[in-house]
């Protein structure tokens, strides 16, 4: 099998300090956890930020003061920007978190009910997201949180607007979303195209089964505080490091070598030592 990647999503928009103190929500706070999971052997960083209120935002200086106390300290983790940030609508107001050009940025591709919301996403909003990311050279990260959304990242593809590699990262668990079930995952990874790489999450209690039965099947893994704020049952976890390192242990378990950021790179179609950064 190939190295695995392992994503690390400190923080996302809908944990608060009320779920758990450890969560962080400054951009130093966000950079230092960072920073702990690459030493920790993750290679790419989900990166959501905080207004001072710590609710969700798009404001690009809170996600370049990320970018920069992380190039101060010379960590070469691979950075990926959501284009959520709290907009369920808009599309065009995430665009400028694309123009900051970094090496990936998510790509949620469809609509679907999120929790008490709907995140929206029409066909011609997905068109609108891919030429902007492929005009700024931005990796799309296809985030599908059912079936469904597969075909709709592949029907934008064949009008050319996203280049393979395909990277796909599946999530399951989610409110509004597939199940977290090992059927449902195995049909998620036989539903996309030979050649595609995938990564998986297993929302909150399902991400110990989902990362371990991604581990075994070839894909890539998701770990951090977005997604599950308990390490185990009853025990919140302190840092985001804390599940990375229990990936690595567990993919030398299994028979899995970890990627380096540079092999990451190289395994879904980006520069190696060449980040786009802003």
């Amino acid at each position: 099998m190939e190295k695995l990647i392992i994503t690390v999503a400190t923080t996302g928009d809908f944990a608060t300090k009320d779920h758990t103190p450890y969560l962080p929500t400054t951009p130093q706070e966000i950079a230092d956890s960072i920073y702990e999971s690459w030493q920790a052997g993750a290679a790419i960083a989900h990166v959501h930020v905080r207004d001072d209120e710590g609710k969700p935002t798009l404001d690009s200086a809170k996600y370049l003061q990320v970018v920069k106390l992380l190039e101060e300290r010379n960590c070469d983790i691979i950075i990926n920007f959501t284009t959520a940030g709290g907009e369920l609508k808009d599309v065009t107001k995430r665009f400028p978190i694309v123009e900051l050009k970094p090496e990936v940025a998510s790509f949620d591709a469809g609509s679907f009910n999120i929790g008490p919301n709907v995140f929206i996403h029409t066909p011609a909003m997905l068109e609108q997201l891919a030429q902007k990311m492929l005009e700024n050279n931005v990796k799309p990260e296809l985030e599908v949180f059912d079936v469904g959304m597969i075909h709709n990242a592949l029907r934008v593809a064949q009008k050319g607007l996203i280049k393979p590699p395909f990277f796909f990262q599946f999530v399951l668990g989610a409110q509004g979303g597939i199940p977290a079930s090992p059927e449902n995952l195995m049909f998620m990874r036989n539903s996309i195209p030979e050649g595609a790489i995938w990564s998986a999450i297993g929302a909150s209690k399902d991400q110990l089964m989902i990362n371990t039965m991604t581990i075994l099947l070839g894909g890539h893994v998701r770990v951090g505080m977005e997604d599950a704020v308990y390490f185990r049952k009853g025990e919140l976890a302190k840092t985001n490091a804390q599940f990375v390192a229990r990936i690595v242990e567990l993919a030398k378990t299994l028979g899995r070598e970890v990627a380096t950021p540079d092999e990451a790179r190289a395994m879904i179609g980006l520069k190696v030592n060449n980040a786009a950064h802003a």
